[in-house]
């Protein structure tokens, strides 16, 4: 779940060699696979012809007073050992082998035994088997699929790796947006024996090389043409694989070993189902089932190795912590299109789907270039989640309407708003509300929500990366609380989190039930490096023992590298990276974070800041501008948002893009940001930390320039080489 530190084809025969016939070019999903539609999309009958080193001294922790193990859960490991469930490896607490095992951390106040995925979804199966699982918008209508459908295709791709020669501890690496078939591949991968993984769509065909050696990948599962060509330039360089399966768009001709799905699907015709289920009933929760490649920031990307406890623990606790609801009491209706090679994706679509019979509604691939909103009109979700950068951008785009807008309307929107965030800063707890917050939300904010799809939506969380006070101020005057959550992909996603009833502005939510955590280090402020304990820790880094070293401890701890601080109710707030942390020429150090909000707080036009300092004589910033994105592409465009040019002409300039601002230097918009850097430096605690030079950049951070990462997080080594030039001109003598 969340993480504060840090997306068409017809119906063509087997071996058909022509383009998809027989339907339209937005048809998105086989319509083998996909039932009530129209005739093109009735077919799923074919699909279900099938039988069912010890860290530093640790100076303050929350816990630190109980043992890593308590009897119950040494009692409970031993027990697992002794009737064959556990083999004691080299390390209990850690392994860098994909077919290595791992010692469960019980906590006794969460001691329920393991599961695997296959048991997570029998129970759900016996629970929610009718209810929908699936749904997709297949030529302007949405279709489903129920759970017991869903578990039919998931046994059947199981059957078509095991024919493709799937072998235990190899991978399927999955390359592809967010659909049904993703789903059905990654649990089917599951149930084979496999290990999930999944690779970012906007990965090179360099970076899929590398996943895909390093995680020993037999089969790829891409989605269309452009994934198929990176697969097809980088296979003579990878020895395990022996087949690619592609669901959206079949190959223009055939492919010796590159199978449509409905052509893979019928290939495990020829396995007995009683094969498969020897296989499941031989598998053990605490053997790794899913792969999580980090971004890869700073070094090659590290294959988080996450286990089938991992994966059925976090989501039912994890999300329970967020208050998740089971379908018998409400069915969760979630819409799915954060990548699902992120475990924050992976862990709220789909495993926790799987847990509490949610309904996943799939958006189209360019959601993130504007038609997410529609999506959400149309399914009204339940609960919903996004990186900050997605709610920023639902904040701009209501301002850009409001903006345009007739006087009466936006004067409305503005009142309602203000009434609406004194009420929610003032008494956050409180359910008494004042007669004009009522007012204001029947009349206004109710028709608001409505309009972006959260009418229903009980539940907004976001995680992956930092978000800014103005954006929790915007939503919360929308009546809409943001939930935030803290963890990492080492962590299974969720290890705090925070829900309806623990709930507290700019903080990353309470520890999830059976986890534990202490701070390492702590300052003066109570800020130290925060270690993680629980059944949500992975079992370690693919092939890379000294850097599961580097991150597990003796104990087994895990140390994060993230800072941050514990209020008396337990309450986390992350204050940055460790590795972020500048340390400037006169030795003091500086959490760049806080002063980069701060900064983006004071003067609104700004998109992104970035502090630097280190072993610097002083502290400087890069900044950029909020810009539209190009509605095709996503780009960042030269062109200011409404947001931007209303600051400009309230501060006495006439620009409309970014250009116009750097190439004249306008001095409007420049003095106005100097002021507001002045009033954060006013607010620093001494002038080390003050920003004394600062320069506005051509261009937005994106993901295509390479600043930031497929979570919008901020790759900050990029950043410094590429814009190495401007910033050595700060310290020119």
């Amino acid at each position: 779940m969340p993480d504060s530190r840090e997306a068409p084809w017809g119906d063509p025969s087997p071996g058909s060699t022509g383009a998809p016939q027989g339907g339209s070019t937005t048809t998105r999903f086989s319509s083998r696979l996909w039932p009530g539609g129209p005739a093109c999309v009735r077919r799923l009958s074919l699909s279900l012809q099938c039988r069912r080193g010890v860290r530093a001294h640790v100076s303050s922790s929350l816990q630190t007073d109980q043992q890593p193990f308590s009897k119950e859960s040494l009692s409970q490991a031993a027990a697992w050992v002794a009737d064959g469930r556990l083999d004691p490896p080299e390390s209990l607490l850690w392994t860098s082998r994909a077919d290595g095992r791992v010692q469960l951390r019980v906590d006794a106040s969460c001691p329920q035994p393991p599961r695997t995925v296959h048991a997570m979804f029998s129970e759900t199966l016996a629970k929610y088997g009718d209810l929908k699982a699936l749904g997709t918008k297949c030529q302007g209508q949405w279709h489903h699929i129920s759970y017991s459908q869903y578990y039919l295709l998931c046994r059947k791709a199981a059957r078509g790796f095991l024919k493709l020669g799937l072998e235990q501890a190899h991978s399927v690496a999955i390359l592809g947006f967010n659909s049904p078939e993703w789903f059905f591949s990654a649990v089917g991968t599951v149930f084979a024996g496999g290990i999930v993984t999944g690779i970012y769509t906007t990965s090179s065909p360099e970076a899929c090389q590398y996943i895909a050696q390093d995680s020993h990948a037999n089969v790829i599962v891409v989605d269309s043409q452009k994934q198929l060509e990176k697969i097809l330039k980088i296979w003579k360089n990878l020895p395990h694989l022996k087949a690619v399966v592609t669901y959206w768009e079949p190959p223009p001709q055939k492919l010796a070993k590159v199978y449509t799905m409905e052509e893979f699907l019928e290939l495990g015709s020829d396995v007995p189902e009683v094969e498969l289920d020897t296989i499941l009933q031989a598998q053990r929760p605490d053997q790794c089932c899913a792969l999580v490649y980090t971004s890869g920031t700073t070094g090659s990307p590290k294959g988080v190795m996450l286990s089938q406890d991992n994966i059925t623990w976090t989501a039912q606790y994890g999300s329970q912590a967020g208050d998740i609801q089971p379908a018998e009491v409400q069915q969760e209706v979630v819409v799915s299109y954060l990548p699902l090679s992120h475990i924050a994706a992976q862990i709220y679509d789909l495993w926790t789907g799987i847990q509490w019979g949610a309904q996943v509604c799939f958006a189209e691939p360019d959601a993130l270039k504007g038609s997410l909103v529609n999506t959400l009109r149309e399914v009204e979700p339940t609960s919903h989640m996004g990186v900050p950068r997605v709610w920023e951008k639902i904040m701009e785009r209501i301002q850009e309407v409001s903006a345009q807008s007739g006087f009466i309307r936006r004067k409305m929107l503005q009142w309602a708003m203000a009434v609406t965030l004194e009420h929610n800063l003032t008494c956050p707890g409180s359910d008494l509300k004042p007669l004009a917050t009522r007012l204001a939300d029947y009349l206004v904010l109710a028709k608001v929500r409505q309009m972006l799809g959260f009418g229903k939506c009980q539940k907004s969380f976001y995680g992956a990366a930092p978000m800014t006070a103005e954006t929790q101020h915007f939503f919360l005057g929308l009546n809409m609380r943001l939930y935030s959550g803290y963890g990492l992909s080492e962590t299974s996603g969720p290890h705090f989190m925070s829900n309806p009833y623990n709930y507290r502005l700019y903080s990353s939510g309470k520890l999830v039930p059976g986890c534990r955590v202490k701070l390492v280090n702590q300052d003066s402020a109570g800020v130290g490096e925060i270690c993680l304990w629980g059944r949500t820790i992975f079992m370690g880094y693919l092939h890379m023992e000294e850097r599961t070293r580097e991150a597990i401890d003796a104990d087994g701890w895990l140390h994060t590298g993230d800072m941050g601080r514990l209020d008396d109710d337990g309450f986390l707030y992350i204050t940055g990276r460790l590795k972020e942390l500048i340390i400037t020429a006169g030795g003091e150090n500086v959490a760049p974070v806080p002063i980069e909000e701060a900064v983006k707080t004071e003067v609104p036009i700004i998109s992104n800041a970035m502090l630097i300092g280190d072993q610097r004589k002083f502290l400087s910033m890069l900044l950029t501008l909020k810009c539209t994105l190009d509605p095709d592409t996503a780009e960042p465009t030269d062109k200011l948002t409404e947001q931007a040019i209303e600051f400009c002409q309230q501060v006495g300039s006439q620009a409309t893009t970014v250009s116009e601002i750097v190439s004249t230097k306008d001095s409007a918009v420049y003095q106005a940001i100097e002021e507001g850097i002045r009033r954060v430096n006013a607010k620093a605690a001494a002038r080390p930390y003050h920003v004394q030079k600062w320069a506005i950049l051509h261009r937005d951070f994106s993901i295509s320039g390479e600043e930031l990462g497929p979570t919008m997080k901020l790759k900050r080594l990029v950043v410094l080489e590429k814009y190495k030039d401007v910033i050595n001109s700060f310290y020119q003598e």
